[in-house]
């Protein structure tokens, strides 16, 4: 499959999800094509000069009304919340889990003076026990291992302040989780936590934290503005939802799906 061939899949898949989603008189752009635009983007896993020249010098004719970069990544930031089209159904097991993205080097921290320090949206804290400076992405999988929700914080935030993302499916759904995600007291009654070498459930959120860094290279990011980075891990987590039943959702033997994105990298 051809690169022009993928983005043209993307796109048609991306617009059955969103018929329902109106054009504004004045864009330039359909709400389909932004999405596939951010899609991309997150996919890539480059900055978004070097994205916007790779589609503006190769795929131009794919986007003949692409607009300037910095209008496009604004529409990106204000448009995130589509990506709530793209989210999973819960199922009756799931899992819950989070992951760090750095987005300064520790040894960076304290360099730039007072007014850049002050202005940095990364905070220090650990992730698979190393320092980071940057945020949290926790997720909430249903038992195919696809994201039906979401939500970021800084990385000195502990996992319990999560709990509101696995509440949510209180009616819905039984979430695994690790000791990270215990308080001492008002826990969410769907939540299980679940010890060390217990119920390999868990490791589907193994997997798919695996191929943010392989695939779109998200442990790492140059974002400085919230909103920005909220987006990036917005489109992301759509895109995973979107390329794993690129062509459905395989089941093996035993009834267990083996997703895969690494033969869409860009």
């Amino acid at each position: 499959m051809t690169t022009v061939d993928f983005i043209t899949g993307l796109f048609c898949r991306v617009d059955d999800r969103m018929q329902d989603v109106p054009k504004h008189p004045q864009a330039n752009l359909y709400p389909s094509e932004v999405v596939t635009l951010a899609l991309l983007f997150a996919l890539k896993g480059v900055g978004d000069r070097a994205f916007y020249r790779w589609v503006v010098r190769d795929y131009r004719a794919l986007f003949p009304r692409v607009p300037e970069r910095t209008r496009l990544f604004r529409l990106f930031a204000t448009h995130q919340d589509w990506t709530d089209y793209f989210l999973a159904q819960p199922t009756v097991l799931g899992v819950a889990d989070s992951y760090g993205v750095e987005l300064l080097h520790p040894w960076r921290e304290k360099r730039g003076g007072k007014t850049r320090i002050a202005r940095r949206i990364g905070r220090k804290g650990l992730s698979n026990h190393r320092w980071i400076v940057g945020g949290k992405l926790a997720v909430v999988l249903n038992k195919w291992g696809m994201v039906c929700a979401w939500a970021a914080d800084t990385a000195n935030v502990h996992d319990s302040a999560f709990q509101p993302l696995i509440a949510r499916f209180a009616e819905e759904m039984i979430v695994l989780t690790d000791h990270n995600f215990v308080r001492k007291e008002a826990n969410p009654p769907n939540m299980k936590v679940c010890a060390r070498g217990t119920w390999n459930d868990r490791m589907v959120v193994e997997t798919f934290f695996s191929m943010l860094p392989t695939v779109c290279h998200g442990k790492k990011v140059l974002h400085r503005v919230w909103r920005y980075f909220t987006m990036r891990l917005a489109f992301t987590v759509a895109a995973f939802n979107v390329l794993v039943q690129w062509d459905g959702l395989p089941l093996d033997d035993h009834g267990e799906a083996h997703l895969s994105i690494a033969q869409f990298s860009l």
